[in-house]
């Protein structure tokens, strides 16, 4: 038989690595038997049927095939279990062949079927239900870990339990997240923010500071950007060209005043600031300077209303920017729509690359920054370089999926009937104002002009709700979530997770099958741990815990999520705490434990890294190989 020593190799890595699955209790069976290697898959027979060893061809059996005259020093498989007929731990043979009297010995002992609940491992990642349409999570626990009114959460780029928060008067505060289950609360100090912008920040019903974002290499450099709202009455700095210009088909002496504010009085700002100088290492800061490093784009704003504002960077380094589409009933100039306007659009920005002066002009930007050279305006000429997707409202909150960072998820806000969740994706249209979510639109009033719905290549939303959501209300207004990467509420794992302002009704999305972009959304019951640190009140005549607005969502670096509510800052905890039943909490609460502390011994142990790393030495070609987990 021709056997690979590097096929070997692979195979008793991924059997190694399945401890690091997010699933891995279901492979190790409980019983009384220390087991170093999970229940591998033999054939789609039971254990108990007369079958020949031919019958054994599962996952089982090729690990057989494969490694059976390979010499693996300390052996996961040397191991002699209960009743089977291996040879007892502590011999000095390293071959299979040599453990083993047979393939039919080796798969009774290590061997299994995923039957009766349990699961074997096949060598790829383990799948608990892949068959129909998901069952929706039973409901949302929360826990109230902070009393304070947040609209903005990032977490630290050191990888810490630290995330920074923000309000939208204008301050930033650096705070330390408390262990879920443990009762502590939020450590956040509002007396000594990490950064204070409240004499530059206009803050006002839909003005304020609206994003902030920390530069991928923060830890490095100490470069964190704001995203935020002024007044150019009372602020000199705050002054830029206005959206509503001869290049986008307007003319601001036009336009009436819009609650007592003079077209482009308000601006929208991108600022960079610093903690160089503040601390010894960016990762050790406690506050930054205070004095901009640079403004990266300034814009005046054609109304009072639907200017986003938020900022993150992407998986591939550059930042993005969600605009609104500036305001007025209708968007009346049809700014989403027009392809030399940034209003209505995502932009996305290079600000490791600052232009000269003279590309700023010649380019006509907004400010110090250049363009990715894969923008969309590469293929259509008629787009604004800046310009990554359009047909926008008024996005408020867009996220990437940790996992998979082509899904770029978007919520936007409605006009009269729909909210709606895009995967944006680049050069995409999603749309409004010739379509609100999958319907025609017809506005008001067109001082700007209309296109017609077989102009466009509308990408329709992916979820999406009408306002009849919000009975008492009337109206409603999408918040933008994240997929949901945490264990700690294993039924909610790989779902959309997002709300409503008036914080009556929570979704998840749920796609089916992965990555076809088809989703099923369920509004999800949701309440508080009766252990929450902090006591959760109700609304009155309801079971409901209290919110009241839903601003934000937020993820640290555990993938654990937040709500960031006018009421305070609530994190989602294991179902068990609410009374909620999740079949997969046990299994993923009784996780592997941490690998044992390395041996004193040159002769590293398979069983003291057990996922870490593992050694295999192969005599026969005196090599070693390392494997990282």
């Amino acid at each position: 038989m021709n056997i690979s020593h590097q096929g070997c190799a692979s195979l008793l890595k991924s059997i190694l690595c399945a401890r690091c699955d997010q699933f891995s209790a279901q492979l190790f069976r409980g019983d009384s038997i220390s087991q170093p290697v999970p229940v591998l898959c033999n054939s789609t027979f039971p254990l108990n049927t007369s079958q020949s060893s031919s019958a054994l061809n599962g996952f089982c059996s090729e690990v057989w095939d494969t490694c059976q005259n390979v010499s693996i020093l300390n052996s996961p498989f040397a191991t002699s279990l209960q009743g089977q007929s291996g040879v007892t731990a502590g011999s000095n043979f390293t071959k299979l062949i040599e453990l083993w009297q047979s393939k039919t010995d080796f798969c009774n002992a290590f061997g299994g079927a995923s039957i009766n609940g349990s699961l074997c491992f096949d060598g790829g990642p383990v799948v608990l239900n892949n068959t129909g349409t998901p069952t929706p999570p039973n409901g949302l626990c929360l826990e109230k870990i902070g009393n304070g009114s947040y609209i903005n959460m990032v977490a630290h780029p050191d990888g810490s339990n630290r995330a920074f928060f923000s309000d939208q008067p204008g301050k930033i505060w650096l705070a330390t997240i408390p262990k879920e289950g443990a009762g502590g609360e939020l450590e956040l100090d509002e007396a000594n923010p990490f950064l204070d912008l409240t004499d530059e920040v206009h803050f006002d019903a839909e003005f304020g500071m609206m994003g902030m974002a920390f530069h991928p290499n923060f830890v490095q450099n100490g470069r964190f950007f704001a995203s935020f709202n002024c007044d150019k009455i009372k602020w000199p700095r705050c002054s830029g060209r206005c959206s509503c210009n001869s290049e986008a088909n307007c003319d601001p002496s036009k336009l009436q005043p819009d609650n007592n504010a003079s077209p482009c009085q308000y601006h929208s700002i991108i600022a960079e600031f610093t903690t160089n100088g503040t601390a010894l290492q960016a990762s050790l800061a406690t506050v930054a300077k205070p004095s901009e490093v640079r403004r990266i784009f300034t814009m005046g704003l054609p109304f009072t209303s639907h200017h986003g504002g938020q900022i993150l960077f992407g998986p591939d380094g550059y930042l993005y920017f969600m605009m609104g589409d500036g305001g007025g009933s209708g968007d009346p100039y049809n700014f989403a729509q027009n392809k030399k306007s940034v209003l209505g659009k995502i932009m996305r920005l290079d600000i490791d690359i600052i232009s000269s002066a003279a590309e700023i002009s010649n380019l006509s930007l907004w400010g110090n920054y250049s363009i990715p050279k894969d923008n969309p305006f590469t293929e259509d000429e008629g787009l604004l370089p800046e310009i990554w997707a359009m047909g926008l409202r008024n996005p408020w909150r867009c996220s990437f999926d940790s996992e998979r960072p082509s899904y770029f998820m978007c919520a936007d806000a409605g006009q009269d009937e729909y909210e709606e969740v895009d995967i944006i994706t680049k050069d995409g249209n999603y749309g409004w104002r010739v379509y609100e979510g999958p319907n025609l639109y017809t506005p008001r009033e067109s001082p700007g002009g209309n296109t017609s719905a077989n102009s466009i290549n509308a990408i329709f939303p992916v979820m999406g709700y009408y306002h009849d959501v919000n009975v008492n209300e009337g109206s409603a207004s999408i918040t933008g979530g994240y997929f949901y990467r945490s264990m700690t509420d294993p039924c909610m794992y790989g779902r959309y997770l997002f709300g409503d302002l008036y914080a009556h009704a929570i979704w998840a999305g749920t796609e089916s099958p992965e990555n076809s972009g088809n989703f099923t959304m369920s509004q999800i019951p949701f309440s508080c741990a009766h252990d929450s640190p902090i006591q959760c009140s109700s609304v009155p005549g309801s079971s409901l815990p209290a919110l009241g607005y839903i601003f934000s969502f937020g993820e640290d670096n555990n993938k654990d999520i937040f709500l960031l509510t006018s009421s305070g800052v609530y994190r989602v905890v294991r179902p068990s705490r609410c009374n909620y039943t999740c079949s997969k909490e046990n299994a993923t609460a009784t996780a592997s434990p941490s690998p044992a502390p390395s041996s004193p011994s040159s002769q590293v142990s398979w069983l003291n890294h057990p996922y870490k790393i593992f050694l295999l030495l192969f005599p026969s070609l005196s090599f070693l190989v390392l494997f990282s987990a």
